[in-house]
């Protein structure tokens, strides 16, 4: 399973901006899907982590 930062629409967005308030909280919005891993050569890894620290984020390769 991976889960990212959900992408709100307008309606859900003000629902958790107003709870934020009443609350005093700072809320983050994850969804979650249910992807399989991908197997990588070590060739693909030495790649995906080459950008990873250039661009400094992490990356995850799944079957899509």
């Amino acid at each position: 399973m991976l889960c990212s930062l959900s992408n709100l629409d307008p309606q859900r967005l003000t629902a958790v901006q107003t709870l934020e308030k009443e609350t005093g909280t700072t809320l983050l919005a994850f969804s979650c899907k249910d992807l399989k891993p991908t197997l990588l050569t070590a060739e693909q890894l030495a790649k995906i982590q080459k950008l990873e620290k250039e661009l400094s984020l992490s990356l995850v390769a799944v079957d899509a």
